[in-house]
This record gives structure tokens, sequence and C-alpha cells, in this order.
């Protein structure tokens, strides 16, 4: 029997190009939208199940979404302090 680990031991499972936290939620959240579709007739939840899964795709351990979230942060969500002082010659 043959094992295959990743080089460092500490880098996340992944499957295809998710993680295996985002095709666990990606699937979740199909299963769910695909029910809302055939019952009510509704299609943005399979909108963003698909906007979804597109902006998790990894490529050597970044992705559009981690990206997005470090904006977001940034920009909007947390205080950003500088501290002005005067040059000393």
């Amino acid at each position: 029997m043959t094992y295959i680990y990743p080089n460092d031991l500490k880098a996340k499972p992944t499957l295809w190009l998710w993680a295996l936290r985002d095709v666990a939620v990606t699937g979740i959240c199909l299963v769910l939208s695909v029910l809302a579709l055939v019952e009510l007739r509704l299609v943005p939840p399979l909108i963003c199940t698909v906007l979804y899964a597109f902006l998790s795709i990894r490529v050597e351990d970044a992705s559009i979404l981690d990206f997005l979230k470090y904006a977001m942060c940034f920009l909007f969500l947390k205080q950003q302090h500088f501290q002005w002082k005067e040059r000393e010659n």
C-alpha cells in the first residue's frame, strides 16, 4: 500500500483545485441550491454557489476568495492605526 503525503505535512488537504472544506461547503450549498431551484424556482442560490466554487479555487495555496477577505479586512473591517512622528536629523 502506498501513502502520499504533502511535502511539509502542514499543507491543507486538497481535492483537485479546492481545499476539502471548500469542497464540503460547495457540495452542501449545491444540494440546497438545486432544491431551491426545483421547488421555488430560485436561481440566485445556484449562482452564488457557482461563484463561491470559482472564487475558492486554490493555486499554489492561494485563492481569489482569500485575497478578497484580506482586502475587505484591510479596507473596511479592521481599524488602521498610523502614528506620525517628527523626523530627527
